[in-house]
């Protein structure tokens, strides 16, 4: 039995298997989940663990009424062979274009934070 842990702090769902780390990471902005990488290592592939990871990423938007939006090559192939195990979800395309937009935001709210004064008009 694969045991799934779900940090919503750091966005990111893991299990460790034969002491290897496996993960799955997603960002979440407006009821959005954008799952942005799947990590199984070659050790421990082929066991199934990524499908694993995606059911407990999927059950979780779920029960959050979160919208899912398939970023990593991984999650977009699960979710279009499992159409039946995912809640509301954006095509791929869709998905990677919000997701460098969100990016793209982030950076700029992290270059030009709200709270810096203006500095028009002024000297130091």
């Amino acid at each position: 039995m694969i045991e799934v842990e779900h940090d919503a702090a750091a966005r990111r769902f893991a299990t460790v298997v034969d002491g290897e780390d496996a993960v799955l990471d997603y960002t979440l902005a407006a009821g959005v989940m954008t799952i942005t990488h799947t990590g199984v290592p070659k050790a421990i592939e082929g066991r199934g663990i990524a499908a694993h990871l995606m059911r407990e990423a999927l059950s979780a938007a779920r029960v959050n009424g979160w919208r899912v939006v398939p970023a990593c090559s991984y999650a977009a192939a699960y979710i279009e062979k499992h159409p039946g195990e995912s809640p509301s979800v954006e095509r791929r395309a869709d998905a990677l274009r919000r997701h460098e937009s969100d990016l793209l935001d982030e950076a700029l709210d992290e270059s030009f934070p709200a709270s810096d004064p203006p500095s028009v008009g002024r000297s130091s």
